[in-house]
């Protein structure tokens, strides 16, 4: 985020800090989410900054969904940064363009900006999936608006409208959520006062920037695109509370899904069956795990050394 409001050199720090930070796919933490799900008998989609095992300063924006067994289904890594995110993250590769297989449909998963790639959307589709979850940041800054008590440099205001990510997240979703005619899924995480603090490093309008900018909803969608209200729990009560979204505190959307309803809308475009011209369009998706580096061994030959030990 700091990527979108402040010069790449102010953002060493924030980068070493991200560096650090930033966890491992097979490391601990991941390990304790995947003991408790496995406790709770309870699938996980998580979202994390994953830590290369081969550098330590590449970075991927990652998703990894784990099964009721504690086994990672799908470990996806963004296909590629948007924007200013190319700043801190590296592309991933196709490996994670896979869809889970659960007793409650297929699941797939997209991060962010790339629920706008037509082709990544269409392999998801292509396996047959149900339940599609997309994730997105709290806010997406790409302006500087005219804050009147903006205490930064008038030059870097902007009197043009910032991002609209409520609305670019939910038309993204529901294009996609009317086209594989499965349901959607929409997470947001929440910007706390820390976070701000952090990347505003204490300078007055960008800290308004950051708490002006529109807030990211978590939201369900059915299998036209249309919202499909959820519930939340009383903490007090125990009672299910209608909600139609989350967007400002941290909280749990329910909703009941019923996954025959993914069915009807395929009578009148199957775009991955009996709507698709199949002879007409070739996708190829490679799926290859992606390595900076490949070594071979001379396995069994007779080395043309022959190395004494040092006294």
């Amino acid at each position: 985020m700091w990527s979108s409001l402040r010069a790449p050199t102010e953002n060493h720090d924030l980068f070493r800090q991200m560096a650090h930070e930033s966890i491992f796919a097979d490391g601990d933490e991941i390990h304790a989410i995947r003991s408790i799900a496995k406790q709770a008998n309870i699938m996980v989609s998580v979202g994390f900054s994953e830590k290369a095992r081969f550098s330590s300063a590449t970075l991927y924006n990652s998703n990894l969904f784990i099964g009721s067994t504690g086994q990672v289904m799908i470990h996806h890594r963004k296909l590629m940064p948007t924007f200013f995110e190319k700043l801190t993250w590296a592309p991933g590769d196709g490996h994670g363009l896979r869809v889970a297989h659960t007793p409650y449909g297929k699941i797939g998963n997209l991060i962010c900006g790339e629920n706008t790639n037509p082709l990544a959307r269409y392999s998801l589709m292509a396996q047959g999936e149900n339940i599609h979850i997309s994730t997105w940041p709290p806010i997406w800054p790409t302006r500087v608006a005219a804050l009147s008590e903006a205490s930064g440099p008038s030059e870097k205001r902007s009197d043009k409208p910032n991002y609209d990510n409520v609305t670019a997240n939910r038309t993204r979703a529901a294009a996609h959520c009317f086209e594989a005619k499965c349901f959607g899924v929409l997470c947001s995480s929440v910007l706390g006062n820390d976070a701000i603090q952090a990347v505003s490093g204490g300078a007055e309008y960008l800290t308004q920037v950051l708490q002006q900018s529109q807030r990211g909803a978590t939201q369900f969608l059915d299998p036209t695109g249309a919202p499909l209200k959820g519930f939340t729990i009383n903490d007090q009560t125990g009672e299910a509370v209608a909600t139609d979204f989350l967007q400002h505190d941290e909280g749990i959307l329910y909703a009941d899904l019923d996954i025959e309803y993914c069915i009807e809308g395929k009578q009148y475009h199957d775009v991955v069956g009996g709507y698709q011209r199949l002879d007409v369009f070739d996708l190829k998706v490679n799926r290859t795990r992606r390595e900076p580096v490949t070594f071979t061994e001379d396995v069994g030959k007779v080395p043309s050394q022959d190395w004494q030990p040092v006294d």
